[in-house]
This record gives structure tokens, sequence and C-alpha cells, in this order.
């Protein structure tokens, strides 16, 4: 018979003893289970104990979190938090120094713990921190563990950022700034900077002027702290006020901030780690948020200065014209430049930039394409300009169109998204990467028109294939300009429709009702075929990360599947595994029996409390959580929509319920196209009477992978 749903067996440790093995019943107070365990090792003053897991973090037990005991769970009795708050402020204030330094030793373990954290936070503890640090008497490990501890403290948002002292943050900043410090000590100091700008609009202000842009520039040939100077810097341009944000890329230009992260960071002798993928991507979208003031602002039809820019863009292209002296022929010459440059506006191409987005930022890509790459732009537009044929490419109009489309692929004047890794290395290879990559897009326009045969009515068919282009070469992660050219350049348009009509053939193909007969027959077999592969893959596990205040200090979990899918594994980790990680170090477990349903989205309890900020929308896109019995949840974030997919899929056909996400679905469309073809074929080549039929393949014979966007 099942032990009742609310009693868990624990064994529970006491340095010096034998374990104890219990029973414990959820229902019952935790108090009364210590003072219960105390007495069995005749242990006085229950209420100075607590309970804390005895392995991974180590957490303290409360009432609010004892639900996540499981079956098998060995505990410690240890001192209660308050006590060990206390002793531990009593001891980093004592003049032993090897006493003080095991005590911020410990502190430093202890401070990720939010129930220890409460307890020493509301002795002022981190203020007592603030004055050790403030003093300057610390160095060495024991400045790092007092470091550590305040920022570990802070993290866990129960005092405000606010009230740090301008001495404090002097202090911090001294330690950046200083040539030789211990790599540890400049790693906590970079992230307290970074959470105090994150968090304090006053505190940005006191940072910035403690710490200027070149200083952690300089830190950037570290391997060590790379990713917390530019973590920093992302902070610092993040919360700059919107006109300081210019002045500031001026100075990161200035300082070649570019080129030093694509030789040391980017073509460094390191693989790009996941937070150091987030920081680029970061700056990535921040440095083309620069451009969101262009693409919104409406040229003045009146203002000389802007109808300048027109002027020049018809006197590069048609400079070896002497203008006409005559006022009106001028105008009828400038009407006739003017079409012939693609404007849609003959009279006054002025008004053809007062649409946002992309407003300004059309005619600047134009201009620079003119200046920058004269003898293209005069090209692009001369060949044009001189058809008769109804076949002309509006260079105007196209530009226009073009640059608002990279806007939205790009994704310009959005904020950055937690999680996204999206970073392309090509746009850190030129000062200039927006102009140039709008540069070698026209061109694929104008090539990809003349591929179409395209007419003016045919405008927007020809940018939605300039679109996929784009799309489809930017997912191939080029890692420079002209290998993005090379990517285009295999994207002609006879690729993209050999490409469509390939990723078609599953939906138009095969509509007959022998052929629709054929499909409905071969889908169960499909099915189960997927539905196998999705269950050998929970088998070997994956790794996921926990959602925390600071990303640099990831931390870990792995999950999988028994291999008699009868049992879900899993357990925290140290770091990111390389490879499968063996039951034996999985040391918590769900039977599958008592699995009751799986939810995704705003519907997993580790989301609900979350805002719907975009921040938070890729995240919400990728969790999921198991519920099982008694009311209990294993909740999940996906590293990515692949995993997310093969997880929900698997999970649900373990419950034998329909899986339904992208993946499945296109997956089964794949392989039943496949499979159809395979017989269709055989059917093709049966010769009556000579040879019999051959042998149709069997789905079960396929070895496929997945390549999943």
């Amino acid at each position: 018979m099942p032990p009742p749903a609310d009693i868990v067996k624990v064994a529970i440790e006491w340095p010096g003893a034998n374990a104890q093995l219990i029973e414990m019943d959820q229902k019952r107070p935790l108090t009364s289970i210590i003072r219960e365990v105390c007495d069995g090792w005749s242990l006085s003053g229950s209420e100075q104990f607590a309970l804390r897991y005895a392995d991974g973090p180590q957490l303290y037990i409360t009432e609010q979190g004892r639900g996540e005991i499981k079956n098998g769970t060995i505990l410690r009795l240890a001192i209660s938090p308050g006590r060990a708050a206390r002793q531990l402020l009593e001891r980093i204030q004592s003049h032993g120094i090897d006493a003080r330094l095991e005590a911020l030793k410990e502190l430093a373990k202890l401070s990720a713990d939010p129930t220890f954290a409460t307890e020493f936070i509301n002795m002022e503890g981190i203020g007592t921190l603030a004055r050790l640090v403030e003093s300057g008497t610390h160095f060495g490990e024991m400045l790092a563990f007092t470091l550590t501890a305040f920022l570990e403290l802070m993290d866990h948002g129960i005092v405000s950022w606010d009230l740090i002292s301008l001495s404090f943050i002097k202090q911090i900043a001294g330690y950046v700034n200083q040539p030789m410090v211990d790599v540890s000590i400049l790693q906590r100091s970079l992230a307290i900077l970074e959470s105090m700008v994150l968090n304090s609009h006053s505190l940005y202000h006191r940072v910035a002027q403690e710490i200027t842009v070149g200083q952690l520039i300089g830190h950037l040939s570290n391997q060590e702290i790379q990713t917390y100077a530019i973590a920093l810097i992302n902070a610092l341009f993040l919360k700059a006020p919107e006109d300081r944000r210019q002045e500031m890329a001026s100075t990161l230009a200035q300082k070649h901030l570019r080129s030093i992260i694509l030789n040391h960071i980017i073509r460094g002798n390191r693989p790009i780690k996941a937070e150091m993928a987030h920081q680029l991507y970061v700056l990535q979208v921040l440095t083309f948020n620069l451009l969101e003031e262009r693409m919104m602002t409406k040229m003045d039809p009146n203002d000389q200065t802007q109808r300048d820019i027109i002027f020049e863009l018809r006197r590069i292209a048609f400079d070896g014209e002497n203008d006409p002296t005559g006022t009106e022929k001028r105008k009828a010459m400038y009407t006739k430049d003017y079409k012939m440059l693609g404007f849609t506006n003959h009279i006054n191409p002025a008004m053809d930039f007062t649409q946002t987005p992309p407003g300004m930022l059309a005619l600047d890509n134009m201009l620079y394409l003119a200046k920058a790459h004269q003898d293209t732009y005069i090209r692009i537009v001369l060949e044009n300009s001189s058809r008769e044929d109804k076949h002309e490419c509006p260079f105007g109009r196209c530009a226009i169109e073009l640059t608002r489309m990279l806007c939205e692929i790009l994704q310009v004047g959005e904020l950055p998204n937690e999680g996204c890794n999206d970073f392309h290395p090509m746009f850190f290879t030129h000062d200039r990467a927006w102009e140039e990559f709008f540069c070698v897009c026209i061109q694929l326009l104008n090539k990809t028109w003349k591929e179409m045969r395209a007419t003016a009515e045919d405008f927007n068919k020809v940018m939605q294939v300039v679109r996929e282009q784009i799309t489809r070469a930017l997912a191939m992660k080029p890692s420079s300009l002209d290998q993005l050219k090379n990517k285009l350049r295999g994207l002609n348009y006879s690729e993209i429709l050999r490409l469509r009509q390939s990723e078609r053939m599953s939906q138009d193909d095969f509509q007959s009702p022998p052929i629709i007969e054929l499909r409905e027959r071969i889908q169960p077999e499909i099915l189960e075929l997927i539905k196998q592969q999705r269950l050998n893959r929970l088998c070997e596990g994956s790794c996921f990360r926990k959602l925390g205040n600071r990303r640099r200090q990831e931390k870990f979990w792995f999950c999988r599947l028994s291999l008699n899918h009868k049992v879900l594994h899993y357990g925290d980790l140290d770091e990111s595994p390389q490879g499968e990680v063996p039951f034996e170090l999985l040391s918590d477990k769900i039977p599958v029996s008592d699995i009751k349903s799986v939810v995704t989205g705003k519907d997993c309890p580790h989301m609900k409390e979350k805002s719907a900020l975009k921040q938070n929308k890729e995240v919400l896109e990728l969790a999921f959580s198991v519920l099982y019995d008694p009311d209990e949840t294993l909740n999940f974030v996906a590293p990515n929509k692949y995993e997310y997919c093969i997880w929900t899929d698997g999970l649900c056909a373990l419950l034998g319920r329909e899986m339904g996400s992208d993946l499945t679905r296109s997956d089964l469309d794949t392989l039943i196209s496949m499979e159809m073809k395979l017989r269709l074929l055989d059917l093709e080549n049966i010769t009556i009477p000579e040879a019999p039929p051959p042998v149709p393949k069997e789905p079960s014979s396929y070895n496929f992978t997945y390549n999943y966007s």
C-alpha cells in the first residue's frame, strides 16, 4: 500500500552522529519535527536549530518551501538562520584575521539563501559589510568574499540600492580603475556597479561620474573579466539619457570598442559562452537603437538643408549634365531626374520621406551609398533610368522600403530580449556596419528585380523575396559582410523558388483521394517514429538554466527520463555539462505515474507573477511546467525553441497525449512526404509481370536529424 501523499521519507544528518531516517508528515509544523529530531540526538534548545538540504545549494527549509522535499531527500540539522546570522556578524567584526576570513567565506556562501539573507539584513548586516569595504583595510580573499556576500544579499531585492553611500561607490569604482587588482575582486566590483546602474536612476549618474568607458574598454583584453566589462558598458548605455547616448557611442567608436571586441572576443581563442553572446546581442541592439531617432524623424519639405541632400543625390547621379539656365527648364529637368532616381513624388521628392518609419534614415542610407559607393550608386540609377520596357527598378522607392524592412528585421527601437543570444558577428567588422549592410542589400534588391523581370506592379512581390533572402542569409550567421554577399549570391531568385517549392511540397502535393488515403495510412507509423525519437531525447536529458537576478553567475540543473520511461530524474549542477549526466548525479526524481499534466507559457506557476514586458516575452514562450501529485510542480525554461518542442512533445507522448508543437507538425509533414514519395516511386518502377514490386522502405529505418529555428 503506498504511503499517504503528505508523508515523505527523508534522512537527517548531524555531525558525529548516525543519520535519522524519519517519515516527515508535511502537515506537521516544522518546529515540531525539528524538536523531535533534536530529542533523538539529545540536543536542547530546538528553537535554535533548523533543517537544510544536505546537497546542492543547501538552502534552509521553510514552511513555504517545504513542499519541494521529495522521498529520499537527505537533510541536515543546522543552527537556525537567525543564530547563524548573529554568529557570523560577530565573527566578521572580530580582530582575528583568520577568524574573520573564515566567517566571510561562510557568509559568501550562505548569502545566496533568501531565509538567511533576510535575517542577516535585519541585523544591519549590509551596512556592516559596506563599512568594511569603505574602510579600505580589506584585500585579497577577504575583500573578494566581502564583495561576493554583499552582491548576493543585495540581489534578493530586500534592500534598495538607493541606500548605497557615495563613499562605497567611490571605493568600488577605485578597484575597477586600479591597474593591478585581483581578478575575483574586479569581477565582483564590475557586477556590483552594473547592478547599481540597472536598479537605481540616481546611482547611474554617480557611477557614470566615477567610471569612464575608456577604463572599461581597457579590461576587454582580459578574458576573465570581458563579460563583466561589456555588461557594465551595456548597462551604462541602456540607462543613459537619450541626449547622451550618441555622445557615448562616439566615445566608444573613438576608443575602438568594435575592433577590440572583434579581435579579443569574437575572433579570440576561446569559444563564446552564452552570457557573452547575450551581452554582444544587447550591445548590437543598443547600437542599432541609435538609429531610432532618424527612423522616426519626418523630413520637413521646407527645410533647405534636408532638401540639399536630395539635390546632392541628383548631382552625383547626373553630374555630367549641365543645369539649364531658365527656372522653368530647371524645374522640368529636376522633375525628370527625380523620376529617373525612382522617387514616387517626382515634383517634390521630399514628400517620400514624410512617413515614419523609415523617415530620414532612408535618406541617410541613400546618401551614404552615393558617397561611399559612388560607382555602384550611379550604375544602379543609370541602368534603370535608361530602360524603356517598364522593367526599371525605382531606386528611391526601393531604398525607402528596404530601409523600413531592415529596421523591422533588426528590430530597431526595440528593447533587448532577456535570454536572447542572437548577435551577428559581421556587424562588428565595420565602423559603419548598418550603412554597409544597406549597401549590400540594395544591390541584392536590384539584382533580384532583374532576375524576376519585375515591373512596378510586382514591387511588393520583389520586396517579399528580398526579405526572405536577407533573413535566410542572416540565419546562417555570416562572419563578415563579404561572407554575407556570398550567402546572398547563393540565394538568388531561382534558389528561393526551389526552397519554397521544397517547403511547400508537404502542403501542396498529393491531394487526390487515393493519395490522401495513403497519407492517412502512413501517418500513425510516422507519429510513432516521432514519439520514439522524442522519448529517446528525454532519456538523453537536457540542461536548463535557473532564472536569477544576475546572469553571469548562472546556475544550472539537468533533467532526464529513465530508460524504462517510468521516472524523471533531475538535480542541480555547478556548471553547464558537456555531454550526458549520469543518473547517480541527479538526486531528485518524479515517478511518471504521479504526473497529472504539462502546462506551458503563462499557465506555468513560475510565469504567473512575471510581467508581460518585452524582456520576459521570450522566457514566457520557452516556459513549461510538470504538475504532479500532490499539487507539486517542476518548472522549466527551455534553452531554445527546439528543446522546448522536444520536451513538451516528449512529456505529452509520455502521458499518452497528442504532440502538438510546430516541430512535430513540421516533422510529420516532412517524413510523410518522404515516405509517400518512396512508395510512389516504387509503384512507378513496377514491371509486370517480369519483376515483383519492390518492398516499400519501412518508416522505422529513417535516421533523421533536426535543424529547427
